[in-house]
């Protein structure tokens, strides 16, 4: 087994396990950490996520990103499945663990779109990724996120992601987070919205950001 599958499972149990865990904490201990508390959760644990495997597999931790940086030509596609599948089993393995410590919570942390508003939901989705990809792609170095420049500059969009849409979609931007919630909760409705979402999000940052560096390069080529 790669070193940088396994780092990948480590990077995104952690995130699932302490985005999530602080929204199951947050439900048992009477809104103790609030809506800003586990929006900061989430972007401080993929910051230090980012300094803790960033060098070895280039903490991807959601498979969107892992396909976002193939689509750029920055991925070998033989790594993507088996990325993904370490992304996966990693989240499943954190929302597992939280059901064994906290049995009476009444939620994983599970991602729905607020009163059945799909067409909202997949909008949301589809561009809070399309930032965080455009950030992505822009402080990364080649499919590696690293480096300081990289963890606070991704973490912040994390951050910035689900103080937005946290109250409307739960601010996935990542099909293995919502993965291992729904798994362990058995609520699925609007599943698909968080896969199509990240999806069509940095699909559109990748042709996005193909654009502005042809232009960038026109108009250096011309000066």
């Amino acid at each position: 087994m790669k070193r940088q599958w396994v780092a990948e499972l480590i990077g995104t149990f952690a995130l699932v396990f302490f985005g999530t865990g602080a929204v199951v904490i947050n439900s048992i201990y009477g809104e103790l950490l609030g809506h800003i508390g586990i929006s900061a959760m989430f972007g401080l644990i993929v910051m230090v996520m980012i300094y803790a495997v960033g060098d070895i597999s280039g903490a991807h931790l959601n498979p969107a990103v892992t396909i976002g940086f193939s689509l750029a030509g920055r991925f070998p596609g033989s790594q993507v499945s088996m990325y993904i599948l370490a992304q996966g089993i990693g989240a499943i393995a954190a929302s597992a663990l939280l059901w064994l410590l906290f049995p009476e919570t009444a939620t994983f942390g599970e991602t729905i779109p607020v009163n059945d508003r799909y067409f909202t939901g997949l909008g949301v989705e589809v561009i809070l990724t399309f930032v965080l990809m455009m950030v992505i792609l822009s402080v990364s170095t080649g499919a590696k996120e690293k480096g300081i420049t990289a963890a606070i500059a991704i973490g912040a969009t994390v951050t910035i992601g689900a103080l937005f849409g946290g109250p409307v979609t739960g601010a996935s931007m990542n099909p293995a987070r919502t993965l291992g919630p729904a798994i362990m909760s058995g609520h699925w409705n609007g599943f698909w919205i968080y896969l199509a979402g990240p999806l069509a999000g940095v699909a559109t940052a990748v042709l996005l950001c193909r654009f502005l560096q042809s232009k960038h390069t026109i108009n250096d080529n011309n000066a």
